[in-house]
C-alpha cells in the first residue's frame, strides 16, 4: 500500500520492473542462441569465409550490451524519481536513447538481410555435406552427424527420391528409414521461427525505449520547472 507522500515511487515500479524483465528476456535469448547446441554446430563447421560465424557472435554481444543497457536505464529512471535528481533522470534518458539508437539499426537490419542468416547458416551444412560426399572417410563426416542429430533431420533429398551413402553413413537408423526431414528445409524452418521470434522482441524493445524516453523527459522537466516541490525530499526509499 503506498502513502501519498510514497505515491510516485510505487507508480514507478511497475515501469522499472518491465525495463528489468524486458532486459533480462534479451540476455536469456542471446545467451541461448550463442550457446545453444544447433548454433554452435554449425558456428564451429563455418569456414572464416563464411559470415554466419561473424553474425552468431556479433547478435550475442549486441544482445549482451542491450539488456544491461535497459536494466541500467530503469534503476537509474527509479532512482531518479525517488530521489528527484536531474542528473540521474539525464542519465536514464541517455541509456535509454542510447538503447534505441541500437535497436534501430538492428531492426533494419533485420529487415533488409532477411533471409542471410539463413542463406549462410544452410550454406555451412552444403559445404559439410559435399566434403563428405566426395570424400567419406573425411572428418567432417563425423560433424555432419552431428548436425544430422541435433537437427532430426536426414541429408539432402534427391528429386528422384533415393538416399545416398552420405545418408546411410550420417543420419540416425530411424531418420534412414523413414525418410527423415531434407535438413536445408528443417533448417530453414527453425531459423524462420527463431528470427521471427527475434523480430517481434525487438520491436517490443523499441516501443519501450520511446516510452522510456519520453518518461524520463516529462521526470526532467517536472523536476526542472519545479512543479513538485511540496513533496521533495519526503519520499523514502524502502
Amino acid at each position: 500500500v503506498c502513502t501519498q507522500q510514497e505515491l510516485l515511487p510505487c507508480k514507478s515500479l511497475p515501469e522499472t520492473l518491465l525495463f528489468q524483465l524486458l532486459g533480462l528476456s534479451i540476455a536469456t535469448l542471446s545467451t541461448v542462441a550463442h550457446y545453444g547446441l544447433r548454433f554452435t554446430l554449425i558456428s564451429n563447421v563455418s569456414l572464416d569465409s563464411n559470415t554466419y560465424k561473424v553474425i552468431h557472435h556479433t547478435a550475442f554481444y549486441f544482445g549482451i550490451c542491450l539488456s544491461m543497457t535497459l536494466i541500467l536505464a530503469a534503476l537509474l529512471s527509479s532512482a531518479a524519481t525517488v530521489r528527484e535528481s536531474q542528473c540521474l533522470t539525464a542519465m536514464g534518458f541517455f541509456c535509454f536513447a542510447l538503447a534505441f539508437c541500437g535497436l534501430i539499426p538492428a531492426a533494419c537490419w533485420r529487415y533488409t538481410h532477411s533471409t542471410e542468416v539463413e542463406d549462410s547458416m544452410m550454406d555451412v551444412y552444403d559445404f559439410v555435406y559435399e566434403e563428405v560426399r566426395r570424400n567419406t572417410s573425411s572428418f567432417r563426416r563425423h560433424e555432419l552427424t552431428a548436425i544430422h542429430e541435433a537437427f532430426l533431420c536426414c541429408g539432402k533429398h534427391s528429386p528422384f527420391g533415393d538416399t545416398t551413402d552420405v545418408e546411410n553413413k550420417t543420419c540416425p537408423p530411424n531418420q534412414v528409414h523413414n525418410e527423415g526431414q531434407d535438413c536445408l528445409q528443417e533448417i530453414q524452418d527453425f531459423l524462420k521461427k527463431h528470427m521471427d521470434f527475434v523480430f517481434s522482441l525487438l520491436g517490443i524493445a523499441i516501443g519501450f525505449t520511446v516510452y522510456g524516453m519520453f518518461l524520463t523527459s516529462f521526470l526532467w522537466f517536472s523536476i526542472h520547472f519545479s512543479s513538485n516541490l511540496y513533496r521533495k525530499g519526503k519520499y523514502i526509499l524502502r
